[in-house]
């Protein structure tokens, strides 16, 4: 059986939109560049041909795991309702107890993750931290440069 992967609504369209960019403009646009490559003569020393090839490879793949993604993913509806508790959708400001910074993420699936976008997977070990605290909580995690300690600041 096949875990499903919890993903927002916005992030499963963006999935499918890519998965469609790729299949109907990229990939018709590297078969020509292949054609075009293939055209030149001799394949064996033809760097244009081994190019598009590569590209092809990255682009099949590409395809395969997108549609692995979507078929694992399963919407969970955000609810607008104000949570006492971090659960997955919700958007948490945290003050980092060692700098005094903020940060605000918001906690999505594993697919639709991007900390520099403000969105951090709920499995990650910050995402899988937060689940279930409330404001004002304390977290601590463990990182490569030691433990980090923050302080939960308010939860949307």
């Amino acid at each position: 059986m096949i875990d499903k992967a919890p993903i927002t609504k916005e992030g499963l369209e963006k999935l499918r939109q890519e998965l469609h960019t790729i299949i109907t403009t990229d990939r018709p646009k590297n078969i020509k560049a292949i054609e075009e490559a293939r055209s030149h003569g001799d394949l064996n020393e033809n760097a244009e041909y081994h190019a598009a090839k590569e590209r092809q490879s990255f682009l099949e793949a590409k395809i395969s795991d997108l549609e692995m993604a979507i078929s694992r993913s399963e919407v969970i509806e955000i609810s607008s309702e104000p949570a006492e508790n971090i659960i997955f959708g919700s958007t948490v400001e945290l003050k980092n107890l060692a700098n005094n910074k903020t940060v605000t993420y918001q906690l999505v699936g594993p697919y639709e993750s991007n900390p520099e976008d403000g969105k951090i997977s709920i499995t990650s070990p910050l995402g899988k931290a937060l689940i279930g605290k409330e404001e004002e909580d304390i977290v601590k995690l463990k990182t490569p440069g030691g433990i980090q300690e923050f302080e939960i600041v308010e939860i949307r």
